[in-house]
């Protein structure tokens, strides 16, 4: 990589479109197609003659993964050390816009230090089965929320003069057969559920690149899917920025090209540039095509080229304090029940404390694969809760892991049970091993590996005060959870994760955390079981939008905990929601209040969450989607007033048949709650809808002839008899309601035929 941005900055001096104009004109064919490949594993290619740089693109949606030897993209090779922030699902539980923006702009002030001009993320695909083996980068399961934080996440970084890559655009959501497998989902789906958080992304914070996906989607690669590209990235949501692939991602370079993909990556040597040159002189590419794409990078090396200037430093310690902050704020409390009247969490006393588990010892704080990061310091939990108690707390490991100190599981699992039988509180670390959950495979079930819930049966059976501290990067079902009181989920805590737990139990910190994925009972309750990873090249998105608590809450399902959850140490009270409509149609707004109280002794964070139903809707809608949320932190006995707008978008569902946004009109439920399970309050409004009725043709049913406002009538005076009532009565057109009308006429249902028809289609047509 050039060692500074000047070079390219004496080529550019702004990023008007005159400056690239000119010096695309200067450059060959050649060159072209090779600005829109990589040089190498990492970087982009330079043209020396005109003074254009290389720059750096390289992994990490949580810390910078910048490699210094051999390159590679599933993290084998040794990198620079950075700050390890919590992951993707840690962060998503935060539900903090706020603090998501703060360490957005610390990512961002590392990933300029090391004169890296885009940092590959953050990833905002939806957890549609909690077997996706990348979960652990991924923030929610729902697009609200996901496009939300990562909207944030990518102001915060590109504050600091660097770009964000927004990952993985789209229907990524497993990695068996990622490379090949086509994801078949209708177009409802994908706009309702998979492509809001990218959508949100773009239209807010407008990130410098978005990388493409490596599956196919509809039968279609997403690198070389024109709708998805073009159609609807740019045209639609006005992205302006440079279409990635993922490393590998590009099967037929000419035909991304023409897509709307701008640059691939890795390089491949110029094999693929010969492909696009040979595809412009055989006129099979425009290069009016091969131009935009270089206009893009162009303009992307224009932009990183001041920060590549002026790195500037960090500040690693306070990197450090401030990846403690969003460990501690990521935690949920799942369950604190009394054990002699008075919950286990906060710890009170350290008399009896008994730390078990090779995790508190042996820190699993991020995910496998191409995220991995190098730390600047790790901290673990045993370390940290003996130093901020100032005592030497006997521990037992009980348990062997990977990459953990070798042992006997029976003679460990001995030795903890043994210590636990004189133990005041044990404070028993779990978790996924690190192969257990990985980017290139999927989880093949749910537990918690058998060692470890035979540890917790058994300490459990001679103590009766046990606290569990969950690691993992997705979820866990909830069977052993019977034998302890205490269920504390910190996911993976980043680097500080261990100082952070220790925050949250000594309660120094409450935990902040709410569920940003609902835990099931069993994998069997999920929504995609059955369809998911797929089988022959293909995985059938069959639940439709009823994805993650949308789910469960239309079936009316049991679940181990609900979307939403999370306990702290105090507690919060909810005054009644009022609810105003303003506008109508494209044009509604609902202004929602309420006023919460925190009702307890301690300081606390609530997270007010928004709900919204469509009961009269005439397509399956979930009971509640979230379509706001607001974090309030609150004394001891203090009061805030939440007021949130839902727009008309907050209300609309995508039609079918009109393809576009919709407001129907009808009765809303606007519900007010700390949970999708635990809702507050509601209220019911009345919104004023729009006109749903599309272009009239022979197909269109006679339910449709007769909802139209138009076609309606003449419809009807054409199957009247002659002078009188209509010739159908009620019963005959409930069952005539799905027919097309071209079946009707061809009936000849009441003398009304194909010619009468045609004559009523035209009708329409002029007089709409």
């Amino acid at each position: 990589m050039t060692s500074t941005g000047t070079t390219i900055r004496t080529a550019i001096d702004t990023a008007t479109d005159a400056a690239i104009d000119d010096l695309l004109s200067r450059l060959t064919l050649e060159e072209k197609a090779a600005l829109t490949s990589g040089r190498d594993f990492w970087t982009t290619d330079a043209i020396e003659r005109l003074g254009i740089a290389s720059v750096m693109l390289t992994d990490g949606p949580h810390g910078l993964r910048k490699q210094t030897a051999d390159s590679d993209h599933l993290g084998i090779g040794a990198s620079v050390p950075a700050t390890c922030f919590p992951p993707a699902a840690a962060l998503g539980s935060t539900w903090d816009v706020d603090l998501l923006r703060r360490v957005g702009e610390a990512l961002g002030r590392e990933t300029r230090a090391q004169q890296v001009a885009v940092l590959l993320g953050p990833g905002v695909n939806i957890k549609r089965s909690p077997l996706c083996g990348r979960n652990f980068e991924y923030l929610s399961e729902d697009p609200v929320l996901a496009g939300e934080l990562g909207a944030a996440i990518v102001a915060g970084i590109q504050s600091q003069g660097v770009g964000t890559s927004l990952k993985h655009y789209a229907a990524n959501n497993q990695e068996t057969d990622r490379m090949r497998v086509s994801a078949d989902v209708d177009e409802r789906t994908l706009r309702e559920i998979y492509l809001p958080a990218f959508e949100r992304v773009v239209t807010t914070a407008q990130p410098w690149t978005v990388m493409c996906a490596y599956n196919r989607v509809n039968g279609t690669y997403a690198s070389q899917d024109h709708w998805l590209l073009t159609e609807v990235l740019r045209d639609e949501w006005g992205f302006e920025g440079v279409v990635v692939s993922d490393w590998g991602a590009v099967c037929d370079r000419v035909r991304s090209l023409a897509a709307g993909l701008d640059l691939e990556m890795p390089g491949t040597g110029g094999r693929t540039d010969a492909e696009v040159v040979a595809a412009v002189r055989e006129g099979r590419l425009e290069e009016s095509v091969l131009d935009t794409a270089v206009r893009r990078v162009l303009r992307l090396l224009a932009q990183a080229a001041p920060a590549l200037a002026e790195p500037g430093t960090v500040d690693v310690d306070a990197h450090h304090e401030l990846a403690r902050e969003a460990a501690a704020a990521a935690m949920v409390l799942l369950k604190n029940e009394p054990v002699d009247g008075t919950p286990l969490l906060p710890l009170t006393t350290t008399d009896g404390l008994l730390v078990v588990g090779e995790f508190a010892r042996t820190p699993r704080y991020q995910g496998a694969g191409s995220s991995q990061v190098n730390p600047t310091r790790l901290d673990d939990a045993l370390t940290a809760l003996r130093t901020a108690t100032g005592a030497a707390l006997p521990f037992e490991p009980g348990f062997t892991i990977a990459g953990g100190p070798q042992g006997d599981d029976e003679s460990l699992r001995a030795a903890a049970v043994d210590a636990a039988r004189t133990a005041g509180t044990v404070l028993l670390f779990l978790g996924l091993p690190a192969p257990d959950e990985s980017e290139g495979y999927d989880r093949t079930h749910l537990h918690l590996p058998a060692n470890q819930v035979e540890l917790l049966t058994a300490v459990a059976q001679v103590c009766r005060r046990v606290v569990v501290v969950l690691a993992n990067g997705s979820a866990v079902t909830p069977e052993w959870q019977a034998s302890a009181p205490a269920v504390l989920e910190t996911w993976l805590g980043g680097q500080a994760g261990g100082s952070a737990v220790a925050d949250v139990l000594l309660g120094t910190r409450s935990p902040g955390g709410r569920l940003a994925e609902t835990i099931p009972h069993r994998l069997e309750d999920t929504p995609a079981f059955g369809n998911f990873p797929g089988e022959h090249g293909h995985v059938r998105y069959g639940e439709g939008v009823l994805v993650g608590y949308r789910w469960y809450d239309t079936r009316d399902a049991a679940v181990a905990y609900p979307f939403g959850h999370g306990l702290t140490y105090t507690t919060f009270g909810y005054g009644d929601v009022h609810a105003t409509v303003r506008g109508q149609g494209r044009q509604a707004e609902v202004d929602v209040h309420v006023t919460v109280t925190n009702t307890g002794h301690r300081t606390g964070s609530e997270i007010v969450q928004v709900y919204v139903g469509d009961p009269q809707a005439g397509v399956l809608r979930p009971p509640r989607e979230l379509k706001a949320f607001r974090r309030v932190t609150l004394e001891p006995g203090g009061s805030h007033e939440v007021s949130l707008t839902l727009g008309a978008r907050d209300l609309s569902y995508w039609h079918p048949a009109l393809r576009r946004w919709v407001v129907e009109g009808g009765a809303f439920r606007v519900e007010v709650g700390s949970s999708s399970r635990d809702l507050r309050g509601r209220v019911e409004v009345d919104v004023v809808g729009e006109p749903l009725w599309g272009t009239l043709t022979p197909e269109s049913t006679y339910a449709e002839w007769l909802d139209h406002p138009v076609g309606g009538p003449l419809l009807r005076a054409a199957m009247a008899p002659q002078g009188g009532a209509p010739a159908v009565d009620d019963t005959l057109a409930s069952m005539m309601g799905d027919m097309p009308a071209r079946v009707l006429a061809g009936f000849g249902v009441a003398g009304f035929d194909l010619k009468a028809l045609d004559a009523l289609v035209e009708a329409v047509a002029t007089r709409s």
